[in-house]
């Protein structure tokens, strides 16, 4: 076990573990826990593990140029969703590369798993009772089983896992790392520039959505925009103008009819003989909508809304039935309320959030998001620090996308990256919804980015504008 004495009064270590994936031919790895204080300030207290896998071709320097990733969420495993890592993976190309967990996740120990909060979101479709009471009771009963175990809910947050990822690094015996993030981690590996900013090469941020935006103030306001993103490709593209013309007034005079309306579907569990008859309303129609708007599924968000203002509902609020049944593995959603409690709920302004319904009536009612202040006043955890909500100033390098269709981080949020850290390039793609990524057949722009962060990219492809 290797050991990294810190100033703080920890140590730091790296305890080995077998790798939970498949390694390629010609690839070395070594995977591990990172060991560190759960609340780095009681130094002395309770332990945490965190999972990595470092990985680089067996002819690469195992020190240079080596990228970090973790997922976004928050709540998500980042080794969940890795199931090989072998010669041809992305970043080995350009050195070595850390999948890295967040704290609290699927495979850290100890996880925050909510299988209180599954149950109960099931049961509310099952017996048609209220999903957020049930959601209440169901936090209150896994809030209280995690602090029985002792574990301190209020050190799983953005900052602590910046300092992991800073622990790790120095474990590592790794000077710079280039970080990438998507959406969530993407604010995360801001507050690591923030809080150890001689760690950082480059950033590399996905769709990212900054720790210091209040996101909740402007979701609702987020989704309208891309969907009008949307709505203008379809008048400019369609040909069809008895589908898809007038979509937007369609769109929204349906959505603001259906607040409060309610419909019933009959539904079949998966592994049940027993058919159900489910009510749903407005939420899952636009939950559907919604979960479409991603690179692999948008050309066909349009015929979706066409489909489900004509009244034919059921395959659509089935795919989302199945959702709720199936679970969602790999993903913590202890996790997540701690992070978003402390550092979104805790400074979102709830006149701001109830006025979005006002002015986007299709929206009124809708629960945007899983996480609630209700939920939060249940949870009980400390707010982040203040300097969360500040802007960063830096000249860190940076390479940041987002799609102009993305519903959850706009290309606004890039553009307030780029405010304050002039030495970022932004990558704006056109008809590309959450998780925009960087190439394209035309241009590979994280290859331009990675052997010259501060020179100016040149787009080829006419999708895709740098800013």
């Amino acid at each position: 076990m290797v050991q990294l004495a810190n100033a703080q009064g920890y140590q730091a270590e790296i305890e080995p573990m077998l790798c939970p994936i498949k390694i390629g031919e010609g690839v070395i790895a070594q995977c591990g826990y990172l060991v560190v204080p759960e609340n780095r300030q009681k130094p002395k207290g309770r332990k945490i593990k965190v999972p990595f896998i470092f990985a680089r071709k067996a002819d690469a320097d195992s020190t240079q140029n080596v990228s970090l990733y973790t997922t976004g969420g928050p709540g998500y495993s980042t080794i969940s969703y890795i199931s090989e890592i072998n010669a041809n993976s992305g970043f080995l190309k350009y050195g070595g590369f850390i999948a890295f967990d967040q704290r609290g996740t699927q495979k850290s120990i100890p996880a925050l798993e909510s299988p209180e909060i599954e149950e109960a979101l099931k049961r509310s479709y099952r017996e048609n009772l209220s999903k957020d009471s049930l959601m209440l009771i169901a936090t209150q009963q896994m809030r209280q089983r995690l602090t029985d175990q002792g574990i301190d809910l209020s050190a799983y947050n953005t900052v602590e896992s910046a300092a992991d990822i800073n622990d790790l690094r120095a474990a590592l015996h790794l000077k710079q790392l280039n970080l990438v993030g998507i959406s969530y981690s993407g604010g995360l590996m801001l507050t690591v520039a923030r809080l150890y900013p001689e760690m950082v090469r480059t950033l590399i941020l996905n769709s990212p959505l900054p720790s210091y935006v209040n996101y909740e103030e402007h979701a609702l306001f987020n989704m309208n925009e891309a969907l009008d993103q949307v709505f203008a490709n379809c008048e400019a593209d369609s040909t069809n103008k008895g589908l898809y013309g007038n979509l937007k007034k369609r769109f929204q005079d349906y959505f603001t009819s259906i607040t409060n309306k309610r419909f019933t579907i009959s539904y079949q569990e998966k592994g049940s003989n027993e058919r159900l008859t489910i009510t749903y309303g407005k939420a899952e129609l636009l939950d559907a909508i919604f979960t479409r708007m991603n690179p692999s599924q948008l050309k066909g968000v349009p015929f979706a809304i066409y489909e489900i203002t004509s009244g034919k509902h059921d395959s659509y609020v089935k795919a989302v039935l199945d959702g709720v049944f199936a679970g969602n593995p790999g993903y913590t959603l202890g996790m997540r309320y701690s992070v978003y409690c402390s550092e979104q709920i805790a400074y979102a302004n709830p006149k701001l959030i109830k006025q979005q319904e006002k002015d986007l009536p299709w929206f009124a009612g809708y629960p945007f998001n899983n996480v609630n202040q209700t939920l939060c006043n249940c949870w009980m955890v400390k707010p982040a620090p203040s300097y969360m909500k500040e802007a960063l100033y830096s000249n860190i390098p940076v390479l940041a996308s987002a799609g102009d269709a993305d519903p959850f981080c706009r290309p606004f949020y890039n553009r307030l990256i780029k405010k304050t850290m002039p030495n970022a390039q932004l990558l704006i793609v056109h008809n590309r919804g959450h998780g925009a990524g960087f190439g394209s057949a035309n241009s590979d722009f994280l290859d331009q980015f990675l052997k010259n962060p501060y020179q100016k990219l040149v787009s080829n492809d006419p999708n895709i504008k740098v800013e």
